[in-house]
């Protein structure tokens, strides 16, 4: 029951891909105004592939991270994934995020973006991951 699922992995690795880049669309604005691009100039906002390439590969390290400590946490169902990646969220992008606004004078709102979309992908690969387990243990109890 401990071992990690890897077509879980992958489905909640694409899930989060699929959600970030719906994050960005609906913050582009915003995002490329505070990073000083203009939103038109369709060079500089376009990703390039293996940009896009290597965030689907985070996307997976990620995923399989927290499959990992679904799995060795015993997380089953949607309410203890939530959990987790919730304290998983606060402990580590929140607080990176907020160390580059104090220490590296990022703009606090491009910070909240990128902590949004963090928020986003975490919860939803943690509940992805928690339900599948919960799928696999029933299917388990009921043989």
């Amino acid at each position: 029951m401990s071992k990690i699922n890897y077509l879980a992995v992958a489905i909640a690795a694409i899930a989060a891909f699929m959600a970030s880049a719906v994050w960005y669309i609906v913050f582009s604005h915003q995002y490329f105004e505070l990073r000083g691009i203009n939103p038109n100039d369709t060079a500089a906002t376009a990703m390039l592939a293996w940009q896009a390439l290597t965030l689907l590969v985070r996307h997976f390290v990620v995923a399989f991270a927290l499959a990992y400590l679904v799995a060795r946490l015993g997380i089953v169902g949607w309410k203890s994934a939530l959990q987790l990646g919730l304290l998983l969220w606060i402990g580590f992008p929140a607080v990176l995020l907020a160390g580059s606004v104090i220490h590296d004078n990022v703009p606090w709102m491009l910070a909240a973006i990128h902590a949004g979309d963090w928020l986003v992908k975490i919860l939803l690969m943690t509940v992805i991951l928690g339900v599948w387990r919960r799928s696999k243990t029933r299917g388990m109890i009921q043989k």
